[in-house]
Order: structure tokens, then C-alpha cells, then sequence
């Protein structure tokens, strides 16, 4: 536990916090706006001022978006179409619905409706 000794006056801190206030706000707002014709250094992407692209390079990337989206499509269509031999016990759930799947094809290979 602190002695009173060490423990600073909270009147004399905020004294010194006020003192400092406008140095603190000068450094925290140098630099917020460049200058115009000032080099700014290296920004994030989400920072930096937007280029417009021109009209072909904007339509040359959605020519390949699209082709990239075409060929996603075939390939799901593909997969979905794809013949892959589904194993017996995909195809049947558990045991209980095979034996049931089995009673009732045996009873519609039979005549037994016919009574």
C-alpha cells in the first residue's frame, strides 16, 4: 500500500495537466490536414485520396469479374451434375430406414395391395 509520502497531490496534477493543455492539443493536431502541395508519407489504402479509374480499365476489370463469376457457375453446375456412385449407406440413412425401405419395396414388388 502507498504511504501518503509518495502519493502525488491530485491538485498539484491537475495543475500541471492544465499548464500542459495547450502544448498536448498543439501535438495532437500538428499534422491532422496536409498542406496541399505537401508530400504525405505512407497512408493505409482506406486513407489515401481515390484515383477514378478511366472507363476501359474500369470495363476491362468487370469483363474479368464476370469471367470469373461464369466459370464459378460451371464449375458448381458441374459438381452438382457430377455421376460420383453414392455409397448404400448415404443414400439410406441408418439401418431402421433401410429395413423399412426394404419392407415396403418388398410389398410393392408383391401383389399383396391387390386383396
Amino acid at each position: 500500500m502507498n504511504t501518503p509520502e509518495e502519493r502525488p497531490n491530485p491538485d498539484e496534477a491537475l495543475a500541471r495537466a492544465r499548464a500542459a493543455r495547450k502544448q498536448m492539443a498543439a501535438a495532437l493536431d500538428e499534422d491532422q490536414v496536409p498542406e496541399v502541395d505537401e508530400p504525405v508519407g505512407w497512408q493505409p489504402i482506406w486513407k489515401r485520396p481515390r484515383k477514378p479509374k478511366s472507363k476501359a480499365a474500369e470495363k476491362a476489370e468487370l469483363r474479368k469479374q464476370r469471367k470469373r463469376l461464369q466459370q464459378a457457375a460451371k464449375r458448381r453446375l458441374a459438381a452438382g451434375n457430377s455421376r460420383r456412385p453414392r455409397s448404400r449407406q448415404s443414400r439410406i440413412g441408418n439401418a431402421a430406414a433401410r429395413r423399412d425401405a426394404r419392407a415396403l419395396s418388398r410389398v410393392r414388388h408383391s401383389n399383396a395391395w391387390l386383396w
